[in-house]
């Protein structure tokens, strides 16, 4: 949907405006108007800086361009300001990582073709729940175990993804980076694309490249948070940055590599998939063909994708979550299964009438209506602004398990929510973050000010925060 010249938009009495005074000639492009009608009627005729709107905010870390947060409805949106060659090619690029199923923020409009030449707007759906990589590294008020690992683990996972669908990042770093929680560890998603291109297939010397550019701005990110005393103090910049790329290496092998084996060891196909999934990667072809002689087979994983759990969930219960979320919760699943066979069996014992085991889509459904929703239900509204349903399900499971430890004794997971809410939950940080809302934010990213150097550009260029 293409709209030049003006745009329509709804006044408060419901009566539609031409607001020409306030777009000019602007091009707005919108993926998916019908579901972000809102984003119309936002000022673009007006430079980003010049914009006062009620419930806009800054958005944390450093920004080569003006970045503006706001809230329109129960939506946020992030609008970063750049020349038009720039708008359009990110607003493609982000679109095509979307429709690869590669995690990415949503594009949702580009701005172009200003008539005074400023800089046009790309605008993005905020991801919920994310955690820049400068609240997360300085571990403030966050409690992840083992979190430079984790942190390393993610963006490796991530560079990797978007290798095998043919995309060159560029700018692989911290800063172009978000990270939510993932049942314990880490997700990454990408929301920076200036630089990026896909191909077809990348060759080896486009993906050193790619990671040599990730371990150098990996290891500046983290060096210019120890220099602010603003990052954990467990995490070695260097030590972290110099394991990007065996890790690397050694995910893409076990993703990629041929291999061998004897007619008689088909068992090593089932093996190499069981380590893709555990791995969370599904194949969807493999080829396997005689090697010279035919006393050997030669099998090469062809489409590997990333999301094994998270689908199998999807298709079960309907319920979207991350990869290590739906993991653990197709493991209570199965769990839940057990209990419920063995009720059943109890049953046919005393009936005389044997009752047949359930199917997985039956315990799936079962599980989401006795258990999870309940569950989910007895949660305060307000919670949900700390953690999403999936993570608060995750942590809930970990603390009856502590629970029960403590005890000597099974603990129910009814009995386990109301300590988690009290104990945890209570005084877990929102995770939806505004330097606006928070003067101790306010304090870092004035410190963070103080490390630029003195000619980085002025007037919100290297972001209000």
């Amino acid at each position: 949907m293409r709209l030049e010249g003006f745009l329509a938009v709804r006044t408060a009495g419901g009566q539609t405006a031409r607001a020409t005074a306030e777009l000019g000639s602007v091009r707005l492009l919108l993926a998916n108007p019908s579901e972000h009608p809102s984003v119309a009627t936002l000022p673009f005729g007006d430079r980003l800086t010049d914009w006062s709107l009620p419930r806009m905010h800054g958005v944390l870390g450093l920004h080569r361009h003006v970045v503006r947060l706001i809230e329109l409805g129960d939506v946020s949106y992030v609008i970063k300001e750049l020349p038009d060659n720039l708008v359009e090619r990110e607003y493609r690029l982000l679109r095509e990582l979307d429709d690869h199923g590669l995690p990415t923020a949503e594009v949702v409009a580009a701005v172009t073709g200003k008539t005074d030449g400023a800089d046009g707007m790309l605008v993005t759906r905020h991801l919920d729940y994310a955690i820049p990589y400068r609240t997360l590294l300085s571990g403030r008020g966050l409690t992840i175990p083992y979190l430079g690992e984790r942190v390393l683990d993610a963006l490796v996972g991530l560079l990797v993804r978007l290798h095998l669908a043919g995309f060159f990042w560029g700018d692989c770093s911290l800063s172009n980076t978000l990270f939510r929680r993932d049942a314990g560890a880490l997700s990454a998603y990408i929301i920076d694309m200036e630089t990026g291109e896909q191909f077809e297939k990348l060759s080896d010397g486009q993906r050193t490249l790619d990671l040599q550019i990730a371990t150098e701005n990996v290891a500046g990110g983290l060096l210019d948070l120890q220099a602010g005393n603003q990052l954990a103090a467990d995490i070695d910049p260097w030590d972290v940055s110099m394991q990007i790329d065996d890790r690397y290496r050694n995910l893409w092998s076990e993703l990629t590599d041929e291999a061998e084996f004897a007619p008689g060891e088909t068992f090593r196909i089932e093996q190499r998939l069981e380590r893709l999934h555990d791995l969370g990667f599904d194949v969807e072809e493999m080829d396997i063909v005689d090697s010279d002689g035919g006393d050997r087979l030669r099998y090469v994983p062809r489409v590997v994708e990333h999301g094994y759990h998270r689908d199998r969930l999807k298709d079960l219960t309907g319920l979207e979550t991350t990869e290590n979320q739906a993991r653990r919760l197709l493991a209570d699943i199965m769990a839940f299964g057990s209990e419920l066979q063995h009720q059943r069996q109890t049953a046919g014992r005393e009936t005389g009438y044997p009752l047949r085991q359930l199917a997985e889509n039956v315990v799936a459904v079962r599980w989401l209506d006795q258990r999870f929703e309940p569950l989910m239900a007895r949660i305060p509204r307000e919670m949900f602004a700390k953690l999403e349903a999936a993570e608060i399900y995750h942590q809930l499971l970990e603390h009856r398990w502590f629970v029960s430890q403590q005890r000597d004794a099974d603990v129910s997971l009814d009995d386990a929510l109301d300590s988690y809410l009290i104990d945890v939950l209570v005084n877990a940080p929102d995770e939806i973050l505004h330097v606006d809302d928070d003067p101790e934010l306010a304090e870092i990213v004035a410190q963070e000010r103080s490390f630029q150097s003195d000619d980085t550009p002025s007037d919100g260029e290297d972001g209000d925060l």
